[in-house]
């Protein structure tokens, strides 16, 4: 067998044994969790003057704040500069 097939079979073996909950060198990368209520309400705004304001929709803002559902990608990037500098993204996103 070739070197690539060997690589990739040993590395199927350690995933499917993570995901049984043996111990293997797989290392996980979980994202911190992110308030997104806290995030808005330390903007001062409603849950629809930041779904404006943000171009989120109101929907998707009800459910990372309820818990049911998690930002990712662009959204958390845009969520934590937000957090840090709200005004930055509102003068971005009004010129």
């Amino acid at each position: 067998m070739s070197k690539a097939f060997t690589e990739i079979s040993a590395g199927l073996k350690e995933a499917i044994a993570h995901s049984k909950g043996e111990k293997t060198n797989a290392i996980e990368h979980k994202p911190e969790s992110i308030n997104v209520k806290a995030i808005r309400e330390k903007t001062g705004m409603s849950q629809q003057h930041f779904c404006a304001t943000f171009g989120i929709s109101l929907g998707t803002l009800r459910h990372w704040e309820q818990g049911l559902r998690f930002p990712r990608g662009p959204a958390r990037v845009l969520l934590k500069v937000v957090e840090h500098n709200p005004q930055a993204v509102i003068k971005a996103v009004s010129t």
